[in-house]
């Protein structure tokens, strides 16, 4: 499945829709205003929170943390301290093993990898509007999941430059 996701521009509190490849609203990307830390919701077509991104707060390197709607991490999001990639990241999964991010992350030419197997691959270059980027998910793997860990890596990388 292929999401077209729309770059943030203004920052925290610029809510967008997350569209499938049908231009259907599927994921409302939801900034909170006001907080102390940085943090998001994804919530479904019907309004379901599915996942919550927040930054971490007092951290050594920058990460952001993807909860599920009950407060329970599901993963972290973070880059890699030695990489001979200038951007590469990684997200450890709250349950065990980790994935891959790795390529133009800041170009928005990328993939997401488990075990050696590609999952997810986000690209700028499929669509003409400049400020959107595509992901396309692998059968079977977490779409929420891997949507949220698009949204930290776009807010790090804009972080880091």
């Amino acid at each position: 499945m292929k999401y077209k996701v729309r770059e943030r521009v203004f920052g925290i509190g610029d809510d967008h829709w997350i569209e499938d490849e049908h231009g259907h609203k599927a994921f409302l990307v939801d900034g909170k205003v006001l907080r102390i830390r940085e943090t998001f919701e994804l919530k479904d077509d019907s309004g379901r929170v599915v996942a919550v991104i927040r930054k971490k707060a007092l951290a050594v390197r920058d990460a952001m943390r993807i909860e599920d709607a009950h407060g329970g991490t599901v993963a972290t999001v973070r880059r890699k301290l030695f990489s001979p990639i200038r951007h590469s990241y990684y997200a450890e999964l709250h349950g065990g093993g980790e994935l891959e991010i790795h390529g133009d992350l800041v170009g928005k030419e990328y993939t997401v990898e488990s075990d050696g197997h590609k999952i997810a691959e986000v690209s700028r270059s499929w669509f003409r509007i400049r400020d959107h980027y595509g992901v396309r998910i692998a059968d079977g793997a977490d779409t929420p999941l891997l949507l949220a860990i698009a949204v930290c890596v776009e807010h790090l990388v804009a972080e880091d430059d």
